[in-house]
């Protein structure tokens, strides 16, 4: 049973009321445990029949599933390292369900680390317009980055940039933000106790502040008519409800919509939900508004001005895909990137990455990168080396070993498992050199 700090009992049963035996009774009990499908790479039925163990739907989203408590990690399976799936609290994914992305449209997750959502946001809008994925801590960014060339995302912006910055200067620019807000992480408490140790009426009172100031630059990035999703992961109403009221006392030019959704529970806030352990997730606040005033765009389009030194990388991606590029490839410094078809001027907005890395110029040659390969189908590719999820050589390649190939193949190669892409190798003489990055890799048997 999870020790549960006496004042937060005291709120959770004043809010709860005769539904607070059901809530403490949840806490003798073990965390939900789930996973978010990645259609940009995978089927639903290639997920089923590649994990070793059953998966049911959850209410939260069309892609995500419950995982049996049983699971163990899963962290080390094959199709986690090609990318067809994320690990996700499931109560998590309502927050872009309410967000509802189409494709084409240009969308800000403005607290993304490490990636789920983001992920999931990917998912939705089908490798068209434009994600732009920030976090503020460049650590946490650096992860975000990692999970989303994981799970093959071509259309994104990774930035580690201040919120007020980033929507200052992208003023009027998206259809949709999102903002699941840095919280006291009350919802967390089945999952981890550092968030309960770490939690006191005081933080949530900063949390509150501080939350309240993101939604204010948030608010400055949507265009007229977009839509606002604020999420929390914690049960407080001062940083759910009385935030969300705060802010619309302050910008009468937002309205607050209905969510449009049916799982969870209404807030206390009309048109908001709330999802609590009871209601099969481990704790989620989500609220929509929309902007109903005008928000003029004056960003700038992005004007590629590299155009020298091209010819090496698109050798090099003439040699492993079957069609030439269909993005822009910019060079930036030493590396070569895939632009997204959708890009406004990124000057001093702390971007780590746009779009698709294809490369390193390295000496008189450009190396691919491991991130082009997972954002490719193997229908592209002119080489391609397949194997099952439960083959011996694909368990030797995520360990980094060497693999025997055919005598035929000749350079770069793909590796997919189950038809997934899960990276790439050099084939000479019957072998493949391993380029699977290193701290990727499974450990050794």
């Amino acid at each position: 049973m999870i020790l549960l700090p006496l004042e937060f009992q005291n709120r959770m049963r004043d809010m709860l009321r005769e539904e607070y035996p059901n809530f403490i009774e949840a806490y003798e009990k073990p965390h939900f445990r789930g996973i978010g499908l990645n259609p940009l790479k995978c089927s639903l039925e290639t997920l089923k029949s590649g994990l070793p163990f059953p998966i049911n739907p959850a209410p939260f989203s069309p892609l995500s599933f419950y995982l049996p408590q049983e699971a163990g990690k899963i962290g080390t399976l094959p199709l986690h390292h090609a990318g067809a799936f994320y690990s996700q609290e499931l109560s998590a994914a309502s927050a872009v369900t309410v967000l509802n992305p189409q494709p084409g449209e240009r969308i800000l997750d403005l607290c993304a680390a490490p990636g789920g959502k983001s992920t999931q946001i990917a998912s939705l809008l089908k490798g068209q317009g434009l994600l732009w994925s920030n976090e503020v801590v460049r650590s946490r960014a650096n992860i975000l980055l990692s999970n989303l060339e994981r799970c093959g995302v071509s259309n994104a912006v990774v930035s580690s940039c201040h919120p007020d910055n980033l929507c200052t200067a992208l003023a009027g620019y998206f259809d949709r933000v999102l903002v699941d807000a840095p919280c006291s992480g009350e919802g967390m408490f089945r999952r981890d106790e550092q968030a309960v140790q770490e939690w006191s009426p005081e933080h949530v009172e900063a949390c509150s502040v501080r939350q309240l100031a993101i939604l204010d630059s948030a608010s400055k990035a949507i265009k007229e008519n977009g839509v606002l999703v604020y999420s929390t992961c914690t049960f407080s109403p001062e940083e759910n409800e009385g935030v969300v009221t705060k802010f619309l006392a302050s910008h009468e030019d937002f309205q607050l919509i209905d969510c449009g959704v049916t799982f969870g529970r209404p807030a206390t806030l009309p048109k908001a939900r709330r999802i609590y352990p009871m209601d099969g997730g481990e704790g989620h606040f989500v609220a929509a508004m929309r902007r109903c005033s005008p928000n003029p765009c004056m960003v700038p389009e992005y004007e590629q001005r590299n155009t020298e030194k091209l010819s090496s990388a698109q050798e090099l991606y003439m040699e492993i895909f079957k069609e030439k590029p269909a993005r822009r490839i910019e060079p930036v410094g030493n590396l070569y990137l895939l632009l997204p078809d959708v890009l406004p001027e990124l000057k001093n907005l702390g971007v780590i990455r746009a779009g698709v890395l294809l490369g390193e110029a390295k000496k008189n040659r450009v190396e691919p990168a491991h991130a082009l390969f997972m954002a490719a189908a193997p229908s592209q590719l002119n080489t391609v080396v397949a194997f099952s999820h439960d083959s011996p050589q694909l368990a030797a390649f995520l360990r980094g070993e060497e693999l025997s190939v055919e005598p035929s193949l000749r350079g770069y190669a793909g590796v997919a498992v189950d038809g997934v892409m899960t990276g790439f190798g050099k084939c000479s003489g019957g072998r493949m050199k391993n380029h699977y990055p290193k701290g990727l890799r499974n450990n050794p048997v």
